[in-house]
């Protein structure tokens, strides 16, 4: 019993490390700038995001694309710049973690 514990912290301490691990990337690739978790700032708030497409199978591929392309028109007038420093690999973190908001 005592090892389940351990294996459920171990686990948790992984996915909190993570969670860190993909909030500094953010920041490393400027998706801060324009995005919070919890607050509109340029772009939609992440929590906002993750409300928007929580279900939606397609979501994660369509997100990374448009992290790397860019996009416009789904959250007002302000588009979304293209952000090319940002790897496809990168972007699947991105938005993993974006959608994990709650």
């Amino acid at each position: 019993m005592k090892a389940v514990y351990v294996a459920m912290i171990a686990a948790g301490l992984v996915m909190a490390g993570q969670a860190q691990a993909d909030e500094a990337l953010a920041k490393a690739k400027n998706c801060m700038a324009c995005h919070q978790v919890d607050k509109k700032v340029v772009g939609p708030a992440y929590k906002e995001v993750a409300a928007k497409y929580k279900g939606d199978a397609k979501a994660p591929a369509m997100l990374a694309e448009k992290v790397i392309k860019g996009g416009s028109g789904t959250w007002g007038a302000v588009p979304m710049p293209p952000n090319a420093t940002v790897t496809p690999d990168e972007a699947k973190k991105l938005v993993a973690w974006v959608l994990s908001q709650k």
